[in-house]
């Protein structure tokens, strides 16, 4: 009975031991871990904010904040883990190692991953805009994650990586409220330079689609071959672009004709010799 007495002793004295030394340890580890995972929760939040006053696109967002949450909660479990005497150097060289393996076998992906992070968080372009990139032309349908989807005018679907698309020069013909139409119109010599200049001057001006200001601009542009050529620009809406370009081809044609005046065209004599 003595025996038991003096061991149930012993236990409690280390017990109180372990408490003295551990307690003050693990108390601290409790309230870095509930401070932490509060703090990592509210920085989620304020990421969710932020991205929301920059009009991040909507599938972005949720996908942002948790990554956030989680990492900041990953180091929140590591610090709290170091505080209780836990050695995390090797533990962390072992997830190091591990990540930049899965880092180098996935690294086309990862880059695609990255691109599609900068396209969705700075916005170069937005659904709807139609661009001119990695050698293809078309209309956004769907910015994913890792690829963006373009659809040309004839109706085909273009799938681009993300991560060259980021990297690359890319055009966007819809960022600009106007854009300029630009044209080459010829006459043959000997035609009326001024009445050219003026039936071309006539036909912008007559137009309510082409703008007063800037003001269209017709000039003599070069002397070729066979033509005096004008240069012909014009200045409209983004969205009228085409209906004018294609209505000055054809009226600049048939009007042309109606005043007499001649669009050459190159020809070729063939002189036979008995």
């Amino acid at each position: 009975m003595e025996d038991q007495l003096k061991a149930g002793g012993e236990y409690l004295d280390t017990l109180i031991n372990l408490f003295i030394l551990w307690g003050p340890k693990l108390v601290g580890a409790i309230l870095a871990l509930v401070v932490g995972l509060y703090l990592a929760k509210a920085i989620g939040r304020m990421v969710g904010r932020a991205m929301d006053k920059k009009q991040v696109d909507p599938s972005l967002r949720p996908f942002m904040v948790s990554l956030v949450g989680t990492l900041l909660k990953v180091l929140v479990v590591i610090s709290v883990l170091g505080m209780v005497g836990i050695q995390m150097t090797s533990f962390i060289a072992i997830l190091g190692a591990a990540g930049l393996a899965v880092g180098m076998a996935l690294s086309g992906t990862l880059q695609n991953f990255a691109g599609g992070v900068i396209i969705l968080v700075f916005r170069p372009f937005k659904v709807g805009d139609y661009i001119e990139a990695q050698g293809y032309a078309g209309s956004v349908k769907e910015i994913q994650i890792f690829n963006t989807i373009l659809t040309t005018p004839d109706n085909k679907t273009i799938i681009i990586p993300n991560g060259g698309l980021s990297t690359s020069s890319m055009v966007n013909y819809s960022t600009e409220p106007r854009r300029r139409v630009d044209w080459t119109f010829g006459i043959a010599y000997g035609d009326d330079v001024d009445l050219a200049k003026k039936t071309l001057l006539n036909l912008l001006l007559g137009h309510d689609k082409v703008l007063k200001d800037p003001a269209p601009f017709v000039e003599v542009g070069a002397l070729a071959d066979s033509s005096v050529n004008f240069t012909v620009r014009a200045w409209v809406e983004s969205a009228d672009y085409w209906a004018v370009h294609f209505y000055m081809n054809e009226t600049v044609y048939k009007k042309f004709a109606e005043v007499g005046l001649n669009i050459p065209f190159p020809q070729m004599d063939v002189h036979l010799d008995k």
